[in-house]
């Protein structure tokens, strides 16, 4: 670190962590962090492997597919609300201490979730859980853009959200033998799988708390000596893993640093100085939004109601798997042939193929059903972890988790709460007549807003990879900070 004024310094810990080479540190940085999209994928597919479970006066909650949807709604509802309240404290107190927090939040929801009594307590608790997962999303997202080299952000950051699917696959395969009557009490079962998500939430808080804060949150809120720490202790590190000397850096930023940064001012950030990115997550996140959340809260409902199926996780394992591998194989690509053709490209081709299945819906059985899934949402999963890499890498650092948990809420909330609303009622409409082509419509309306979101990805979208998170978008304590858009462009130019 350079010399040191009043209020002002000036800093190289920017370049200093994305000069870094990938060693075993950074996959700390991936287990304790990036594991909760586990937990996330864990807890969607346990409720909705667990529908049928969950209708039974006696042995489950009574709740109807309607009942089935408003708990998938109220689950994201509290993520929403959650990443709004914990998003704006994490750019506030620092990223470690709401790393944190979320994840006890998470961990006692869904432990009180598997005590539910009755409906009213199922829904409070689903919330609650949705609360910890939304806060999670912010401070998470925010933290392993600015601990990953720049080189390796958008591979790291489209795997990691990609890894939901491995907890969706999980939570698909744990639930056969929960949810069989010849192994485990009906009454028992469905509470059992939501205990095991508790189980793996501890184990991540004791990883978790090896993870050190953001260096960079750091020197901004006049904690430079703490963040020099924590990069030299890192550095070493690295040195000691990977055997290399680590060459020296003369790229430097000067910030005026604070304790504290506005609403008013993150307002002004998001919609007067960045309106074009606005635009930008506001597309990407409706669309892959309402896409999951539409089709994946309700697809063991459709696979039951319509399609025969009595135990529908190997279905589901078989659907998470391909998500997983879809965006592990294509999220080196967002490094190499670029973040705009990559998101464009996904968002498209995955919204045509959707629109394709939707015209075919009355001919497919759940095997082909199935398959067209894998199919679709192997481009899909990448396009939609890559909106979460858009946002958190394209705004001032100050803003960045915020900023993340405002795109997360509005996005969600319109193609989220709606999603599983519309979908609920239309399995209730479509199977009085017994005809699954009644919720086609859902499949039109989410393929239409994926194609949307990816032609709003040719025309603005941000050209992020292998730079800088402070040349993308500078600090606003920075000297010198850009004044919109067209200025940011050129300064990176």
């Amino acid at each position: 670190m350079a010399g040191v004024e009043t209020g002002t310094i000036t800093t190289d810990i920017p370049a200093r962590m994305d000069r870094l080479p990938w060693a075993r540190w950074h996959w700390l940085v991936v287990i304790g962090l990036g594991t909760v999209w586990i937990l996330d994928g864990l807890e969607v597919t346990i409720v909705g492997s667990m529908s049928e479970a969950l209708k039974p006066e006696d042995t489950g909650l009574g709740l109807s597919s309607s009942d089935i949807g408003l708990a998938g709604a109220m689950y994201v509802a509290g993520a929403c609300i959650g990443a709004l309240f914990f998003g704006q404290l994490t750019d506030r107190f620092g990223r470690k201490k709401l790393f944190l927090i979320t994840l006890g939040v998470y961990t006692v929801a869904t432990v009180l979730t598997a005590f539910s009594m009755n409906p009213t307590w199922y829904f409070a608790c689903r919330f609650l859980t949705g609360m910890g997962i939304g806060g999670e999303y912010a401070a998470i997202n925010s933290a392993i853009d600015e601990l990953i080299p720049a080189k390796y952000r958008g591979r790291v950051d489209v795997a990691i959200n990609g890894s939901f699917w491995v907890g969706a696959a999980l939570g698909s395969l744990l639930t056969i033998p929960l949810l069989d009557p010849n192994v485990v009490d009906p009454s028992w079962g469905w509470r059992a799988a939501f205990g095991l998500g508790a189980i793996l939430a501890v184990g991540i808080l004791v990883v978790r708390r090896h993870v050190p804060e953001s260096p960079r949150w750091l020197f901004i809120h006049e904690r430079e000596d703490e963040a020099e720490d924590i990069v030299r202790d890192i550095e070493h590190t690295v040195e000691e893993e990977t055997g290399k000397h680590l060459h020296g850096v003369d790229q430097t930023i000067t910030i005026r640093q604070r304790k504290t940064i506005s609403l008013p001012l993150i307002a002004k950030t998001v919609f007067t100085m960045y309106p074009r990115r606005t635009i930008l997550c506001f597309s990407l996140f409706v669309g892959q939004a309402f896409l999951y959340n539409a089709f994946f809260f309700t697809y063991g409902d459709t696979l039951s109601t319509f399609l025969g199926v009595e135990q529908t996780g190997w279905y589901l394992a078989i659907f998470a798997a391909s998500n997983f591998v879809g965006a592990l194989v294509l999220s080196p690509l967002f490094d190499t042939v670029g973040r705009v053709r990559m998101i464009a490209g996904t968002y498209i081709l995955s919204g045509v193929l959707l629109a394709v299945a939707g015209t075919m819906l009355g001919g497919l059985t759940a095997v082909t059903l199935t398959l067209f899934g894998a199919v679709i949402f192997f481009f899909a999963s990448a396009g939609a972890s890559a909106a979460y890499l858009t946002a958190s890498e394209i705004f001032p650092m100050e803003t960045r988790a915020l900023c993340i948990a405002f795109f997360y809420a509005i996005g969600t909330a319109a193609g989220g709460i709606t999603g599983p609303l519309l979908f609920g009622r239309l399995i209730d409409s479509a199977s009085e007549d017994g005809d699954i082509t009644g919720i086609a419509i859902g499949y039109f309306i989410g393929a239409a807003l994926m194609i949307v979101g990816g032609i709003v990805e040719i025309f603005l979208g941000v050209k992020a990879e292998g730079q800088s998170l402070e040349d993308i978008a500078q600090p606003l304590t920075a000297e010198d900070q850009p004044a919109d858009d067209q200025s940011a462009e050129r300064s990176r130019a």
